[in-house]
């Protein structure tokens, strides 16, 4: 069951002072919570992470003047309905967009949850043109809203129409089903998975709390039928901007046989600069969780450059060029420097 706003309202998660501001947030902006997550929120803890995350506030009918409706360009990029075409050899597929609940810092949040909901056929059609037209295209990565609400009949359709596409290596699916609605990952959604090609599932995941023995056993489902999960997560002020938070976080996805793949710096959507933290600060705890976890729990943090100009990782340099010297200056995990000499390619440069 998934809780609307009324829903919401009535389950006593949300203040009675607060009922009139959600009610005009989900106005503008979609509005739903899972009962998994619902179950993690403290409604007694004011400054709960998973309520930061999923239930509405009037921070959100605020918009800072560097924030924009399309914060990645998604529409810039946007050849034809459903298809992101931002990277020679890559696409993203979009089947839909809705989700199975709506994160409050979500840089798709102009258009989640709206409708029309789906593409038609004659939509996926031309998508699927689209990507068969073009041989530099290697991979696919269905995203949305969140693929995984459709149902195992029409994923295994988009699936097996990628799969049969001859130049094609690899199908990625990004969703929060796995995380915020477990009990979705049932046998025909995994059958429907079942390809001859690669078939990545990234998921996403910002707290340790949200890694509920339910998820983690419908994490176990789609790694024992063989496909491979990776986890992205965004840095979140008041949720995650905390290095022991992330250890915790990191460390619970690999224990779960998940690498951490990417930290997102926040997008610039509307409404959301209460859950962005300065580059720096978010390069601090960077810094920080090197020395204390193992590359197995290091994902790479990341901004997207807004506007649509692509993905750049911005962790803080171990390295740097000593001029003087000619050679090199490295900080180890403590921020102790030490000289590195230069190879001769160094001194040509």
């Amino acid at each position: 069951m998934t809780l609307r706003t009324d829903d919401l309202i009535a389950s006593g998660l949300v203040a009675p002072a607060r009922r009139d501001e959600i009610r005009r947030v989900a106005e503008r902006f979609s509005v739903a919570v899972t009962e998994e997550m619902a179950a993690l929120i403290d409604p007694g803890h004011p400054n709960d992470p998973i309520a930061a995350q999923f239930l509405p506030s009037g921070a959100e009918l605020t918009t800072a003047s560097e924030e924009l409706a399309d914060p990645i360009g998604d529409q810039r990029w946007s050849p034809v309905p459903g298809i992101v075409h931002r990277y020679p050899d890559r696409v993203l597929l979009k089947p839909t967009v809705l989700c199975p609940l709506y994160c409050r810092f979500c840089f798709r949040r102009e258009t989640v949850g709206k409708r029309p909901a789906m593409l038609h056929q004659a939509e996926l059609q031309s998508a699927y043109d689209y990507i068969r037209q073009r041989p530099e295209i290697w991979e696919v990565i269905v995203t949305g809203g969140d693929p995984f609400v459709l149902g195992p009949r029409r994923l295994g359709c988009i699936v097996r129409a990628l799969d049969a596409i001859a130049h094609l290596g690899v199908i990625r699916f990004h969703t929060r089903v796995p995380i915020v609605d477990p009990r979705r990952i049932t046998a025909p959604l995994i059958s429907a998975l079942s390809v001859e090609k690669a078939l990545w599932v990234v998921v996403h995941a910002n707290h340790p709390r949200e890694l509920t023995p339910a998820a983690r056993e419908a994490v176990a489902r789609l790694l024992r039928s063989g496909i491979p999960v990776l986890a992205q997560t965004v840095l979140l002020r008041g949720v995650n901007d905390d290095a022991a938070v992330l250890e915790a976080l990191f460390r619970g996805l690999v224990a779960m046989r998940v690498k951490p793949y990417y930290l997102h710096h926040a997008d610039l959507a509307p409404g959301t600069s209460h859950f962005r933290t300065g580059i720096r600060k978010g390069q601090c705890i960077v810094r920080d969780l090197r020395g204390r976890v193992s590359g197995l729990c290091q994902p790479s943090y990341v901004l997207d450059i807004p506007g649509g100009y692509g993905k750049v990782p911005i962790a803080p340099a171990a390295i740097n060029h000593d001029r003087a010297s000619g050679g090199w200056v490295v900080a180890d995990r403590d921020g102790v420097c030490h000289a590195y000499p230069p190879d001769p390619e160094d001194r040509e440069d």
